[in-house]
């Protein structure tokens, strides 16, 4: 249902039908909750490949509410297909495994989730020996310089977590094809609303679902998002064969969550512009990283890749571990708390020990804070900082 009327659906049209139908058996015009790990087989199932994806068969090869949920992702990203699997982690490892193989090369960006640093850095080299090279990906000359004839895949993080470093998806895709590479992105600080990294010319696209898509704070799931017949490789040994499967009710959750995607992202697009010019006119913050903002190294190459610029902030005190730590007590609005895109706003302090610091410029170096910003209003967010830093003696 991406087309009608001889038109492409808008993303706010698309996030309320696609992958949603009238249930054929009750008449709800919601599709249903199907709580089952087995469906029943044919008159003679000796025909049947019991790894089939395509077909409902046992859940951990793919059930109902999961292949709703893939065809949303799928229209939301301007995809092809979309395998969705437990978490955004699940997704990918999921990509990882299916994609790389002994003696292969991968290129990764050196601002990036945890779980990738560990899974390129450490596993996939040290247990299947994958070869991967860490780079500056907001540099482009770099992520060239760093391609070598066996590199199979470019892996890059934009905005990337925890510091925001923008990268340039439409040059880093011509350069890693140019090499005979494929380029994913994670879009998970940006979500389909506001960067669409498949139309980019990326030829994975991976999300966390339990962050913006599902936008509720209650649900885990991860997806990939890409070419049919790369997913398919996907779909048969990380999700049949690794069984990493989203469970029912996440899916169905996640689905539920979906819907609201686009007019919840404008309201983090519009409060974390609106508080991250804030946090740069109080005396006692150090620096304040969004690419939304005009001076921001990466402004210049987000807003020619990026609708809206997401609801992320990264920002630094003129202050001590222990006073960081305190401003953080003081809030009251404000949760200190993992994860992002929440409905609530969530804030983290990354002290100056954390293991990567040396990989963020010297701004971070110090320590800082991962601010997701929530859709409450703008203004009582604001003064519930500007009542912590008081509190804490910086304001």
């Amino acid at each position: 249902m991406t087309r009608e009327y001889g038109r492409e659906l808008g993303i706010r049209t698309r996030a309320v039908h696609v992958g949603n139908d009238v249930d054929k058996d009750s008449g709800a015009i919601k599709r249903p909750l199907t709580m089952a790990n087995s469906y029943e087989l044919p008159y003679d199932p000796s025909v049947l490949n019991w790894s089939d994806a395509g077909a409902n068969l046992y859940t951990r090869n793919g059930g109902t509410n999961q292949r709703f949920l893939q065809e949303r992702i799928a229209s939301l990203e301007g995809g092809e297909d979309c395998v969705v699997l437990a978490s955004g982690v699940a997704a990918l490892s999921g990509l990882f495994f299916a994609t790389l193989n002994k003696g292969d090369h991968v290129v990764f960006s050196d601002v990036t989730y945890i779980a990738v640093y560990r899974l390129l850095n450490e596993l996939f080299n040290r247990k299947y020996g994958v070869e991967t090279t860490m780079v500056d990906s907001s540099d482009p000359e770099k992520v060239e310089a760093a391609m070598r004839p066996n590199t199979k895949l470019v892996h890059i993080e934009t905005p990337g977590n925890p510091t925001l470093k923008i990268s340039d998806i439409r040059r880093i895709a011509d350069i890693a094809h140019r090499h005979g590479a494929k380029l994913s992105v994670d879009n998970t600080f940006a979500s389909p609303y506001n960067q669409r990294p498949i139309e980019l010319g990326a030829d994975y696209c991976v999300e966390s679902l339990t962050k913006y898509i599902n936008g509720h704070g209650d649900a885990m799931g991860g997806a990939i998002i890409g070419r049919k017949e790369d997913l398919d490789i996907i779909r048969a040994q990380s999700q049949v064969n690794l069984g990493g499967v989203i469970s029912p009710f996440n899916a169905w959750m996640i689905m539920r969550g979906s819907v609201t995607l686009p007019l919840r992202m404008r309201a983090h697009n519009e409060n974390a512009m609106e508080i991250a010019r804030h946090l740069k006119s109080l005396p006692c913050v150090s620096f304040v990283s969004y690419p939304g903002l005009e001076d921001d190294p990466g402004y210049e190459v987000a807003k020619t890749q990026m609708s809206g610029f997401g609801g992320m902030i990264s920002f630094g005190l003129k202050a001590g571990h222990d006073k960081c730590n305190e401003f953080v007590s003081h809030l009251k609005i404000i949760t200190s708390a993992v994860s992002l895109g929440h409905d609530e706003s969530l804030i983290v302090f990354l002290g100056e020990d954390d293991e990567r610091m040396h990989l963020y410029d010297k701004r971070f170096h110090n320590g800082f804070f991962r601010f997701s910003v929530g859709i409450e209003d703008a203004e009582d967010i604001m003064s519930d900082i500007d009542q912590a830093l008081r509190s804490a003696g910086l304001l």
